[in-house]
């Protein structure tokens, strides 16, 4: 009986590790990008750092906000790729196309009316000034970027990883020397700090695109979907799905990345040294969450499909080898964050004051692996199930209801003295904790409900 179950464990774990592997190198990858920018502007100074942090304090939350509809895209093309009709997902992605021409256009005037918000804000004025021109330099290349992510949320969901990471993968490699070039000036380019990073990244937005674009029209594996066989015109009824679907995502993303950015402002405060220095341990308890994020986003396409194929026992089954397999990864990494943290945070900064903090908060970092973890997994097989609305009320109130004011109060003032960037961290870890347990047991309940 244990050997049973065993081999149907394993039988479904290689199938997370066959599709998620792929994605766990695609979102790697994506953070390789912003590590670099991160890295480099460190290297060039912690003012310049410091402005990139700001800048993303702003950026990521109006960006996964639109983003999250294109995360949509899996799990609808999922279920028609499960039921097999193929036709469909072209159809469905041609009017989805508008949605995401429109979103790109919004992302790139948001961006730049935020370049000009940002100066107003009671915080070190050249620090402002570096955030509002990263801001325009990145804006430069969102269109070309989102509509990546429109046509890799297309292959994902037919299970086609492999292209997506290999191109996700190239762009993070070219976006190195790009970043060096850009940053120090080199080749008769300016010098430009992490402005050069943003006009870096917009370039390599641009590349990933057309070769994606290469890749879907010259492979046989996407004819089947015959996704340019027509015109199609902006639907009615389309938009008001991936609206539905995706709309709660993109808020509920919104409000997970504003508690970062919450974060951010509250600790920046403190002095751009411990804001530098949170910046790191933030972005690497990032890399380390990749390996959960990718088996969550893999439990998307798996279970998506098994409900496509109406095969709701097998689906419940596989939703919660995910979150187990993402238990499990979220483990490791907290073993790794815990034994090598010093190591990790010397490679951002140059600055000693700057990596010391780093040191101090990648304590809570690992710690904050565990929830994370649980929570991804849960969130990736609810996506599959087409539910996404429950979880979007969870992270409001987990993060905004909780962990942003239960921080402001540690950082401030605390139980008997402030507490500083340590009093932020616990908070946000104790909002993850809320999320988890929310999410999991939102996850039992839409899984029996198929059954």
């Amino acid at each position: 009986m244990i050997d049973k179950l065993m081999k149907k464990f394993i039988n479904e774990s290689n199938w997370f590790f066959k599709i998620g592997f792929p994605i766990f190198g695609s979102q790697l990858s994506y953070m390789i990008m912003h590590t670099t920018d991160t890295i480099v502007s460190g290297r060039y100074s912690s003012e310049e750092l410091a402005g990139l942090v700001l800048a993303g304090a702003f950026t990521f939350p109006v960006y996964m906000l639109f983003q999250g509809i294109m995360f949509a895209i899996t799990p609808i093309v999922a279920q028609l790729y499960g039921s097999k009709e193929f036709s469909n997902i072209g159809k469905k992605m041609r009017q989805i196309f508008w949605i995401a021409v429109l979103i790109a256009f919004s992302i790139f005037f948001i961006f730049l009316f935020l370049s000009e918000v940002i100066l107003f804000f009671p915080l070190d004025k050249d620090i402002l000034s570096i955030s509002a021109e990263y801001l325009k330099s990145v804006s430069v290349g969102m269109f070309f970027y989102v509509m990546f992510r429109y046509l890799s949320s297309y292959s994902e969901g037919m299970t086609l990883t492999l292209p997506v990471f290999f191109v996700v993968l190239f762009g993070a490699v070219i976006n190195i020397p790009l970043d060096i070039i850009f940053a120090f000036g080199f080749f008769g380019i300016p010098e430009m700090g992490s402005e050069g990073c943003g006009y870096a990244t917009s370039l390599v937005s641009m590349v990933m695109f057309f070769l994606m674009l290469k890749i879907i029209l010259s492979s046989k594996k996407y004819k089947k979907t015959k996704l340019l066989e027509k015109f199609n015109g902006p639907s009615l009824k389309v938009s008001k799905e991936i609206l539905k679907l995706g709309v709660p995502i993109g808020i509920g993303i919104f409000a997970e990345m504003t508690m970062f950015s919450g974060a951010a402002i509250i600790i920046g405060k403190l002095g751009d040294k411990i804001l530098s220095g949170h910046a790191v341990a933030l972005n690497i308890a990032s890399v380390a969450f990749m390996m959960p994020l990718a088996i969550g986003l893999a439990g998307s396409t798996r279970v998506g499909n098994l409900i496509g194929e109406k095969r709701y026992v097998e689906a419940k089954y596989s939703s919660y080898v995910g979150v187990l397999l993402c238990f499990i990864g979220a483990i490791f990494n907290m073993t790794v964050l815990l034994i090598f943290r010093e190591n990790f945070a010397s490679i951002y900064s140059k600055d000693i004051d700057v990596v010391n903090v780093a040191i101090s908060l990648l304590l809570y970092a690992s710690i904050f692996q565990i929830p994370d973890g649980i929570q991804m997994g849960s969130l990736g097989a609810l996506r599959g199930y087409k539910d996404t609305f429950a979880p979007m009320v969870f992270l409001i109130i987990s993060y905004w209801l909780f962990a942003i004011p239960f921080g402001y109060f540690l950082t401030n003032y605390g139980f008997y003295k402030p507490m500083g960037a340590e009093g932020m961290w616990i908070s946000m870890i104790l909002g993850l904790i809320v999320f988890s347990a929310l999410i999991f047991t939102r996850l039992r309940f839409v899984s029996s409900r198929y059954i």
